[in-house]
């Protein structure tokens, strides 16, 4: 199995870490415990937060052992990093709302039974500090020389709302998160985003003056369309994991809609179709990427709403702009090769065969010929020789194949002829 780091890095998810050969030596020999940070300042996570949460599932999906951290407690103090002004202060009783949703969409993700990950609320910590032994045991390693140099800083500062003194803290409160659970649960990786590197190393030093420990951070890139628009950001707004705020169909489109100069960079980062496959496709452009913009949006809206809603969101796609191409040859891995058979459009046409006529096998060139997708058996004949016919989504290769009740998947086939023209063949007794 691939080193994590390998496979983080050549998916486009690592910007920058701390002591990379040491890093890298220990993802290779060791079960790794790694954490990121959620800020629970709404009841629902957003497109913006999929890097850090598919980061940590390529975690857990290679061995390691992912902490998800809630900030119940820091969300209470509001993080300085990428704001030009003080944040909203939020409820106690809002935030416990919100970490119940944000809880739920992790868990699509990432797996939290038998110990395989951690859920964790920083705030059954920090909620118990006394401020004056936290001064003494905690806030005398820390340098306001150096934490005024920290990027997040000196940007409030030259803001005109100006900075805090409650969000001067949050440095020291998130570098003491990463030290309890360097304490408790031996977690030696900190990940976040790239405006989080300053209150990464803060942990990291704070770890090593305390434990005298081996720590690392890895920070992500901020991810930009090539339009340079943030990513997740709309003109209605955020594009919302809960399906109250963003529906699955609504979730699927913006996936569609990806710009073309994404397209291949968005499968590695959003998906866990293989790297091979992503790289085997760059190729692909203009008319022909609006298949693999399909791919993308089914697998994407699978992720996080499930594949009946993902197959539900494709065929409401599909009532609505046509059928696309879906070669299994594109992206074989993809789960939606599978789900365009259940496709409910009434476009397709219906054939119904009596299932004495199927028990015995077909020839497949009869098939396309008797259900009006080609003319004749020659025509028929020379369609699958040139490659143009398909039988659920794999490209027939010899005319002589006998189709039997084995090819029918809940009593239904597909074919296909060229790229437009579908048959749905039903068993009249299924």
């Amino acid at each position: 199995m691939k080193n994590v780091f390998e496979i983080l890095k050549e998916r486009g998810f690592i910007e920058n870490t701390t002591h990379k050969s040491e890093l890298y030596e220990y993802l290779n020999n060791n079960k790794a415990v790694c954490y990121i940070g959620f800020d629970p300042t709404a009841f629902s996570l957003h497109v913006g937060s999929l890097v850090p949460i598919m980061s940590l599932a390529h975690m857990q999906k290679t061995g390691h052992k992912p902490i998800a951290l809630i900030g119940g407690g820091t969300g209470l103090v509001g993080d300085p990093s990428g704001k030009t002004e003080m944040r909203k202060i939020l409820s106690a009783e809002t935030i416990g709302d919100n970490i119940k949703g944000i809880k739920a969409q992790l868990s699509k993700f990432i797996d939290f039974d038998g110990n395989m990950a951690i859920l964790l609320n920083n705030a059954d910590w920090l909620g118990k500090l006394g401020y004056i032994e936290f001064l003494r045991d905690i806030g005398k390693n820390f340098s306001v020389n150096r934490m005024l140099k920290a990027e997040s800083y000196r940007q409030r500062l030259d803001s005109e709302g100006g900075l805090s003194f409650i969000e001067f803290n949050y440095m020291l409160l998130q570098a003491y998160d990463f030290f309890e659970l360097f304490k408790k649960y031996n977690c030696k990786i900190q990940m976040g985003g790239s405006d989080q590197w300053g209150n990464i190393v803060a942990g990291i030093d704070l770890i090593r003056r305390k434990e005298g420990g081996e720590a690392f951070g890895i920070t992500f890139p901020l991810i930009t369309t090539s339009a340079g628009e943030k990513m997740g950001k709309t003109a209605k707004g955020a594009v919302w994991l809960d399906p109250e705020k963003t529906s699955p169909y609504e979730y699927y489109q913006f996936w569609v809609n990806t710009d073309d100069r994404d397209v291949n960079r968005f499968l590695m980062l959003f998906t866990f179709l293989p790297t091979r496959e992503i790289e085997s496709i760059s190729y692909i452009k203009d008319s022909e990427l609006n298949v693999v913009k399909s791919i993308l949006a089914f697998e994407a809206t699978s992720l996080v709403h499930g594949e009946i809603e993902a197959i539900k969101a494709y065929n409401a796609s599909v009532n609505m702009f046509g059928l696309r191409d879906l070669s299994c040859d594109i992206l074989p891995s993809s789960a939606v090769h599978k789900g365009v058979l259940k496709i409910k459009d009434e476009s397709v046409p219906v054939f119904k065969i009596e299932v004495d006529l199927i028990s015995e096998g077909i020839p497949v060139f009869k098939l396309f010929y008797i259900t009006g997708l080609s003319k004749s058996g020659g025509e028929a004949r020379r369609l699958i020789k040139q490659g143009g016919a398909y039988l659920n989504g794999q490209r027939i290769t010899s005319f002589d194949y006998i189709v039997s009740k084995q090819d029918f998947i809940d009593g239904e086939v597909m074919i296909k002829a060229g790229k437009k023209r579908f048959c749905k063949i039903v068993l009249k007794n299924s």
